[in-house]
């Protein structure tokens, strides 16, 4: 399981860069964390973009057969959240990601990408 999580991971994190998300970060969380093996991190630019990223990873995700555990957020409020359980994708506007720090969280996690 924990390769197609990863080869997962990676498509989104593909996927992200290509609709021009910003600073892709995904960390390897396991043993780290209970909740999910992978924490994919992208910064989108506004409220369009933050939508137009989520939207293209769910599509990405649907393709490989792959639903949505849990959304959370809207792109107004600058942070989405997808959980598809072995892998959770973080949404953020820049100033969110500042503020939230994730990378500075899971600093003790590895860096895939």
């Amino acid at each position: 399981m924990t390769n197609e999580a990863l080869a997962l991971a990676v498509k989104a994190r593909e996927a992200l860069l290509a609709k021009k998300g910003e600073n892709p970060v995904l960390l390897d969380v396991r043993g780290l964390s209970s909740i999910t093996d992978y924490y994919l991190i992208v910064t989108g630019l506004n409220t369009p973009h933050l939508k137009a990223l989520l939207e293209d990873l769910e599509r990405e995700f649907e393709q490989a057969g792959r639903r949505c555990a849990r959304r959370s957020g809207k792109p107004e409020s600058g942070w989405m959240v997808a959980d598809y359980l072995d892998v959770v994708i973080h949404i953020f506007s820049a100033q969110h990601r500042g503020y939230y720090a994730l990378e500075e969280l899971w600093s003790d996690a590895t860096r895939v990408a």
